[in-house]
């Protein structure tokens, strides 16, 4: 068995994949037609998007929405980087939405959390050395 794929539904996935790559610097993959599901060039494991609508067909008995509205869910992605204050900058401008700051964390990683345009958490933190 392999970890394949995280995929997040939301609202618009051209918008999110637009985000992402303005944000985060990853590359579209792969997108169907409809724009009903996307997928990033994000390391290993595929980042993938797929819309609210898609989901309603996937799961009969419903599911929850990510929204800025509400507290975050308690899951997040988590991206490495070697220039955290820059690419933390960079995300923020590019409309992420700061939860914590980056602090210094007693192992010496150093950790920031942001919100995507859709609520999602996401961490930006340097390699664990």
């Amino acid at each position: 068995m392999k970890f394949a794929y995280t995929i997040l539904y939301v609202e618009d996935v051209h918008l999110t994949i637009a985000f992402y790559a303005s944000a985060f610097g990853f590359q579209k993959k792969f997108s169907t037609p409809e724009g009903d599901y996307g997928e990033l060039i994000s390391g290993e494991t595929t980042l993938a998007f797929a819309s609210l609508q898609l989901a309603e067909t996937n799961f009969s008995k419903g599911f929850q929405k990510s929204s800025l509205q509400q507290k975050p869910f308690g899951i997040e992605l988590a991206f490495t980087t070697e220039n955290i204050e820059t690419d933390f900058q960079k995300a923020i401008a590019a409309g992420a939405i700061e939860e914590e700051p980056v602090v210094q964390k007693p192992w010496g990683q150093k950790v920031g959390y942001l919100r995507d345009i859709n609520g999602f958490l996401i961490e930006v933190c340097t390699p664990i050395q």
